[in-house]
């Protein structure tokens, strides 16, 4: 697993000081980040490789400087967004799973091999030649997920990847999630989520309120919001 260290970290958007001196090493496999709208858990997660740059302090992932080196560390660390129509760049699925390919150096029968493994991985391979932006909400974040991992990353941070879906669709992208290999942050409100995880952060007002298993960080979040 990579080791993803916060140190000192603090962010803010304006005058509006949104992560308050973030200390946190991060080394499991399965990882939750929690906490109501607005507490800075978003921020902190877009942090990990270089979406945002800390406003002071630094995070280092496996020791390289996040917002000092982003490419370095985007190619370690994908992000899943909320959204997925803001990764679906290409027409179809075949081709918007390979376009994440573009500047591999793989070739094109690798390419295909990999594409045709993501397809069949997500049960996305009947809707190859299907226009990307037709999916189901559900079937769109399996392809925004595959498009990340095709690329094959140590670590994948998920922010909120099922608020957008329903009950069955966000079951559906949450066993995905479950069930890769690589280390995964998911930034979520499902707290049925993280049930399986080994470790669940909460954040409140910037600053880390609770760090523990789901068993107790899961009722203290609920405690801390009623």
């Amino acid at each position: 697993m990579s080791e993803i260290v916060f140190e000192q970290v603090r962010h803010a958007f304006g005058e509006r000081e949104v992560l308050r001196g973030i200390d946190l090493t991060i080394t499991e496999r399965r990882v939750g980040i929690i906490g109501s709208n607005g507490s800075g858990k978003s921020t902190l997660a877009r942090t990990i490789n270089g979406l945002l740059a800390p406003t002071s302090g630094k995070v280092t992932v496996d020791g390289i400087d996040a917002a000092k080196k982003g490419a370095q560390v985007r190619k370690k660390v994908g992000f899943v967004f909320t959204d997925p129509d803001t990764q679906i760049v290409m027409p179809t699925v075949a081709e918007d799973l390979a376009f994440s390919l573009r500047r591999s150096g793989l070739s094109k029968p690798e390419i295909a091999e990999r594409v045709q493994d993501i397809l069949t991985r997500f049960r996305l391979d009947g809707h190859a030649e299907h226009p990307a932006h037709l999916l189901s909400g559900g079937q769109k974040q399996l392809l925004a997920i595959g498009a990340v991992l095709i690329r094959r990353p140590e670590v994948v941070v998920a922010d909120e990847p099922t608020t957008l879906l329903d009950l069955r669709n966000a079951r559906v992208v949450a066993d995905a999630l479950d069930s890769i290999d690589q280390q995964v942050i998911v930034v979520t409100h499902q707290l049925a989520l993280l049930e399986s995880f080994e470790r669940v952060i909460v954040v409140d007002d910037g600053a880390v309120a609770f760090d523990g298993t789901p068993d107790a960080a899961v009722p203290a979040y609920r405690e801390s919001v009623l």
